[in-house]
């Protein structure tokens, strides 16, 4: 997932400046999980159940199928 790379390792920075590195990285890689997440449920929401048939998938499955691409199994 491009968009949660880790550009600097914080664990190698000591003290405080590394935990604080490190929580701020951890919040944006949750904030981008989140968008994943949203954006899927928002675009298999606005397939018809039709296409969602077609694709073997249920309403009830997407918010379960969204978690999956965004946090992985």
């Amino acid at each position: 997932m491009a968009a949660i790379a880790h550009t600097h390792n914080a664990a190698a920075t000591p003290g405080f400046a590394g935990r604080l590195m490190a929580a701020i990285q951890h919040m944006q890689e949750n904030r981008a999980r989140r968008v994943i997440y949203r954006q899927t449920v928002r675009e298999l929401n606005a397939l018809t159940n039709r296409d969602l048939a077609d694709l073997g998938i249920s309403r009830a499955m997407i918010a379960g199928l969204a978690r999956e691409a965004a946090w992985g199994k």
